[in-house]
């Protein structure tokens, strides 16, 4: 009798959720616009389960995929997808998420997201949550293949100093000479490069 008690548990692929130390945390759930939209339902569930308060936040396309109905549900607790979604407080709603996060999590990471995050774009919820939170950040990507790429982007600056809005720090402009003389160096290592 117990050896097909044990084969029926692994036809039907049971797991038990074990409540890890660290359980009760406050994890930001970012979904975004991916046909694998629909397993963040699974992943909502989950954590709860672990003990987490979970707060969706959708991108406009991830709500194609799936509804924020099924992850308010599923996490009780209201899904942001929008900043006008943010009418309760006088406190913006992506703030309050972002310092109240002890991880933001997202899953699936779709390659626009992925790009605006690393080009600090702020134009919806979840992008504004990810550059001001101090919380980890795990990403869970899910794209076609041919989207992987990777570049040799540099920077140059910027450099600290007196700041338009009024403030002292870094963020200004780095010198145009020294970025000149920067832009004719790549250009010579290119066209080094070709020839």
């Amino acid at each position: 009798m117990r050896k097909n008690s044990n084969r029926r548990s692994e036809k039907t692929g049971v797991r038990k959720v074990v409540r890890l130390r660290g359980a009760g945390k406050t994890i930001v759930l970012g979904v975004t616009g991916s046909i694998a939209a629909y397993k963040s339902a699974e992943l909502a569930s989950l954590l709860v389960k672990q003990g987490h308060q979970v707060f969706a936040v959708m991108t406009h396309d991830a709500t194609e995929f799936i509804t924020p109905l099924t992850l308010q549900t599923l996490s009780k607790n209201p899904v942001m997808t929008s900043f006008f979604d943010e009418k309760e407080n006088w406190r913006p709603g992506h703030i309050e998420l972002a310092d109240r996060a002890n991880l933001l999590l997202i899953a699936p990471a779709a390659a626009n997201t992925i790009a605006e995050l690393a080009h600090g774009l702020a134009n919806h919820p979840l992008a504004a949550i990810a550059l001001a939170t101090r919380a980890p950040i795990l990403i869970a990507p899910a794209m076609n293949g041919k989207m992987w790429k990777s570049r040799g982007v540099e920077f140059i600056g910027p450099e600290e100093g007196m700041l338009a809005c009024g403030y002292e720090g870094l963020g200004r402009l780095w010198k145009v000479d020294d970025i000149a003389f920067r832009a004719e160096f790549l250009l010579a290592r290119q066209e080094n490069l070709i020839a």
